[in-house]
């Protein structure tokens, strides 16, 4: 398997000064060879590749030995191909029809990794030492810089990047051939029920809390930026003020992936097969607001339910989720959640007056009362199993 390990750079003084020129002359490059692209097309009608950017690099290096000569080749590169693939998924975009959103150039708040794509060229990471305080990851032009390494790296270490997130910064490992850990067989099935109320309702009625963590820190986010408003722009006290926004957003963030992993955990622990909605998650939180022409309904509520469903991180709880599966040997199945609130899980019958409110479920056919999440789950469940032996007799 293919997994990433983060952990928390300690660098010196000098190291974060090096770390800080390192990524800004990398969005440099990015930057410079977007308007190539752009320039070149627009001029002369030619498009110019990766192939063609990578093979003037040589040249770019040898004219500014102390600036951009002093980074890795490779990493480098793998800024280039960045770009490439951004260009690549807007000619995708275009091509299916949707918004195509055009490349544009990095500022400052919006490039913060930079990546070595080979460890041991212009990188190499200690592999010998297991000791949180005597780790080191060696940057080209950086330095050996101390790593907080808080757990084992196990597979074999193919990519390095530096990130950047707010005033610290973190070191992430992609390994391959990282071995899996099964778990005790449960023998239990169960099928998960994505909510607001509740992060994860199961078919056998457990309830997983939603903590709410951005509902939480709402108080203390709406103060900052009101400060943050009344400062002026360019001013040191608006960057200060701009930092301590950012900071609690990533509080809030951190907050969030440590509830998704703590979930994901409880639920691979308990249940060998696990069936869960395949959500489409960027259309159920698209804007309500419409158009001049064709202006939206109840757009205030449909904000607050976006604005809650993106609270949750479903998306980040069923990514994790996916990886803790393979990781402990349990068997992940998606189905189709059309019709699995309002159908009833006794007789079958769906109705939308079968969902008397968010929490109640009550059939006009058969009279079957139940919790709605509850009720929902174990339709998912029955619909993930006959899939699965629709797969299995196919």
């Amino acid at each position: 398997m293919r997994r990433s390990y983060k952990f928390l750079l300690r660098p010196t003084g000098k190291q974060v000064i090096a770390l800080t020129a390192c990524l800004d002359d990398h969005r440099a490059l990015y930057n410079a060879a977007l308007e190539h692209r752009r320039t070149a097309y627009a001029k002369a009608g030619v498009s110019i590749s990766y192939g063609d950017q990578s093979a003037e690099l040589k040249h770019i290096r040898a004219e500014d030995p102390s600036g951009q000569g002093r980074w890795s080749f490779s990493s480098q590169q793998a800024t280039l191909r960045r770009l490439d693939r951004a260009f690549a998924a807007f000619f995708a975009r275009a091509k299916a029809g949707r918004a195509p959103g055009f490349p544009r150039f990095k500022g400052k708040g919006r490039f913060d990794t930079v990546t070595w794509p080979s460890n041991g060229d212009g990188c190499r990471w200690d592999a010998q030492s297991d000791h949180p305080s005597a780790t080191f990851v060696r940057l080209q032009g950086v330095g050996h810089v101390r790593v907080h390494k808080h757990r084992p790296v196990r597979g074999t270490v193919k990519t390095i990047s530096a990130k950047r997130e707010g005033s610290h910064w973190y070191l992430v490992l992609s390994c391959d051939g990282v071995p899996a850990e099964p778990l005790p067989a449960t023998g239990a099935a169960a099928g998960i029920d994505m909510g607001v109320s509740s992060l994860v309702t199961t078919s056998d009625g457990r309830h997983l809390a939603n903590p709410r963590h951005l509902a939480a820190y709402a108080g203390r986010l709406a103060a900052a930026q009101r400060d943050l408003a009344r400062k002026r722009r360019g001013s040191k006290r608006r960057r200060k003020a701009a930092a301590r926004v950012a900071a609690l957003h990533a509080k809030v963030r951190r907050r969030r992936l440590d509830g998704a992993h703590k979930a994901a955990l409880a639920v691979v622990r308990g249940y060998d097969v696990i069936v869960h909605e395949d959500l489409r998650i960027a259309n159920m939180t698209r804007s309500a607001s419409g158009t001049l022409d064709a202006p939206g309904r109840n757009v205030a509520g449909k904000s607050g339910l976006n604005r809650s469903i993106l609270d949750a991180g479903w998306g980040v709880f069923l990514t994790i989720l996916s990886h803790k599966a393979e990781s402990a040997g349990r068997e992940l199945i998606a189905v189709n959640p059309a019709g699995t609130s309002r159908t009833c899980a006794r007789c079958g019958h769906q109705a939308k007056e079968n969902r008397l409110t968010q929490a109640e479920f009550r059939c006009v056919r058969c009279g079957h009362v139940a919790h709605a999440d509850v009720n929902a789950a174990i339709n998912i469940l029955r619909a993930g199993l006959a899939l699965r032996d629709a797969a299995k007799a196919a």
